[in-house]
């Protein structure tokens, strides 16, 4: 269903019991995020949150796609994967062979049916443009977020920004953090793989002033799309129209005419970026990795006008450590890009599951039908070259018939069929630019995990299924290493998964792979296939924290060691990276939490904003895990 505005998107989350309205003063920077991140991380109370007092003349609505059910009501589905089926229908109606005339008449309404949901513009005015203010635009008058106590500033976080190429005219909508520096200048976040930033620079070849228009609320089906990985040329309102059913309705910008954007939006933000103007210190923001994404120099963005709606709501969300609403965001992409993934480049793929401890590019999972040996290799191959899973550090493979998303069973079975020796695969490639484990900015190391039924050319050897040896004792280690912390045995010990988890306290260059080839060589440990490394002040107990810190502080191929008789045990070490200990250049940052202030404030006020039972700040976790000083931004050591 089309929504006619995000207040009707509002109301209709408010009668689904989906919405809490708070109406006592939250400030915008940094109470706004705490309360949302204590709300999201608790999945018995996590609704959207409509803020009525933010200080100006505006409500925020925070938190409206956190939830599967709040997805699918943002792309007026009952189910994700309802998407996906639509898509594949559609791509099979149009692309299928036509036999003769009247199959091909046949597809007639299908095609008008999707002209028209192509998007178009209208003449004159749109809802977006009630208010016009070119005359000293203020930025200032709307309730931007500071979301973390080091952040650089305030961000706008749910931008749909608008750039055309210059050359051919065709649009793209991406969505990229907003930096405001002044009432009337941000930085423009345009990472070197975006198409945004590709448009930038076809307009400093051509010496030209680059027009950029900001949407902000409408139909909550835009903020999606610009999240999408869509093909560079493919228009993003092409597929909002689609998800809609219904076309969108554009209008040109006031002071940047050469540029059209949604006539019901909330806000317009109107403006340029001078391609040989001095680029902006921008940064640091706590990001969806969960840590933070260091500062760096990027275009400098100036409004020339913003215009909004009479009854304009403005939209925000925060990111930090998982759980937040872009994991929700991010699991509608996982569903509805599956069905053109699997038609157009990895015929052979069933299913894909990107769990949350993987923060989207991390960690992938695809289940495939196999049919010939070596089919694992050929998905990885095809899955690293396909659009913006080029990013993705660490690739799952399992058969087709496993259900992805029982995390149990399916290591269980990735295990059996593992010679972690012949089937885990090493390569180097691009990678997100916040992924600050790479030795090099946006260039580093990536892993696949062959777990499928291997086939008679496949096997090297026999394989035998795993028993934890009698003799195994996590006391017993962690006395003859001292350095070992504590152990995590859960998935050897009673699921026979063989597979451990330490966490080590390094003291010394070289210290993780000393250790991995010291316990390779006791005899208790024959059969385990993998051992995970993480730092001292995680708790291995928490299996999920585990993987989530695990998959931010890994270069798989630099971070890689094998170990035992037959070389068949594989440590990956998933720790912090120093330039003392492990000769590590860049800088390191730290994980997101929120200052004793922002926490305390917060828990003074909960009563008074209709939340019922106070929920304890999530960063209390984790603030004996900072590098550090609480207030730095980076590792200190």
């Amino acid at each position: 269903m089309a929504y006619r505005s995000l207040r009707e998107f509002i109301n209709a989350l408010d009668k689904a019991g989906e919405l809490v309205r708070i109406n006592t003063f939250v400030d915008p920077v940094l109470e706004i995020a705490e309360i949302t991140d204590r709300i999201s991380k608790t999945p018995d109370r996590n609704k959207a949150l409509l803020f009525e007092k933010t200080g100006t003349d505006f409500p925020l609505l925070i938190n409206s796609m956190g939830s599967e059910r709040r997805m699918c009501m943002a792309l007026g589905v009952n189910d994700l994967d309802d998407v996906a089926k639509d898509i594949a229908d559609l791509i099979k109606k149009v692309a299928g062979p036509k036999r003769g005339l009247i199959e091909k008449l046949a597809m007639l309404p299908q095609l008008n049916k999707f002209a028209s949901w192509m998007p178009r513009v209208l003449p004159g005015k749109g809802a977006c443009q009630d208010v016009v203010i070119s005359d000293k635009p203020d930025l200032g008058k709307l309730p931007i977020l500071q979301c973390w106590p080091k952040d650089g500033g305030r961000f706008l976080t749910l931008p749909a920004i608008h750039t055309k190429d210059p050359n051919t005219g065709v649009r793209n909508i991406g969505m990229y953090r907003m930096q405001v520096f002044g009432p009337t200048m941000t930085g423009m976040h345009w990472h070197k793989h975006k198409v945004s930033a590709r448009h930038y620079n076809e307009y400093k070849k051509l010496g030209r002033r680059m027009p950029v228009a900001v949407a902000l609320g409408g139909d909550p089906v835009y903020t999606y799309a610009a999240t999408a990985p869509l093909p560079e040329n493919v228009d993003e309102y092409m597929l909002a129209g689609f998800l809609r059913k219904k076309s969108v309705e554009l209008v040109k910008c006031i002071t940047q005419p050469e540029l059209e954007v949604p006539a019901d939006a909330d806000f317009i933000i109107e403006g340029y970026v001078e391609p040989n103007e001095e680029l902006i210190w921008e940064g640091p923001f706590g990001d969806h990795t969960g840590y933070y994404s260091l500062p760096d120099w990027y275009p400098r963005f100036h409004v020339t006008a913003i215009t909004h709606r009479d009854d304009a709501v403005y939209p925000a969300t925060i990111v930090g450590i998982p759980p937040q609403e872009d994991a929700w965001i991010g699991k509608a992409t996982e569903r509805i890009f599956l069905a053109p993934m699997k038609m157009t480049m990895v015929p052979e793929i069933k299913d894909m599951n990107m769990p949350v401890e993987g923060v989207f590019h991390n960690l992938v999972i695809a289940g495939i039908n196999k049919e010939y040996a070596g089919q694992g290799q050929k998905v990885m191959n095809a899955m690293w070259g396909a659009g913006q899973m080029m990013f993705n550090k660490i690739l799952v493979i399992a058969d087709g018939d496993v259900k992805l998303d029982d995390y149990k069973k399916l290591a269980k079975y990735v295990f059996d069929n593992l010679d972690p020796a012949t089937d885990v695969y090493f390569s180097q490639g691009p990678m997100d630019v916040l992924d600050h484990s790479c030795s090099k900015l946006g260039f580093g190391g990536k892993m696949c995990i062959d777990g499928t039924w291997k086939w008679d050319e496949e096997i090297n050897g026999s394989r035998k299924l795993f028993k934890l040896s009698k003799d195994f004792s996590t006391a017993a280690l962690q006395q003859a290493f001292p350095g070992l912390v504590s152990i995590n045995d859960i998935a050897a010990r009673e699921w026979g998964i063989p597979v451990l988890f330490l966490a080590v306290q390094k003291d010394r260059p070289g210290h993780v792979r000393e250790l991995h080839e010291a316990l390779c060589k006791r005899p208790e440990l024959e059969g385990i296939k993998m051992i995970l490394y993480v730092e001292h002040t995680v708790d291995t107990a928490d299996i999920a924290d585990v993987l989530w810190r695990f998959c931010n502080n890994l270069d798989p191929r630099r971070d890689h060691m094998y170990g035992g008789k037959d070389n068949n045990i594989l440590g990956l070490d998933g720790t912090r990276k120093t330039k003392k200990l492990d000769g590590f250049e860049r800088p390191w940052p730290n994980i997101i939490v929120a200052d004793d202030r922002t926490i305390h404030s917060v828990d003074k006020k909960w009563e008074l904003l209709g939340l019922d039972d106070i929920i304890i700040s999530p960063s209390l976790k984790y603030k004996t895990q900072l590098y550090g000083e609480e207030a730095s931004v980076l590792d200190t050591e």
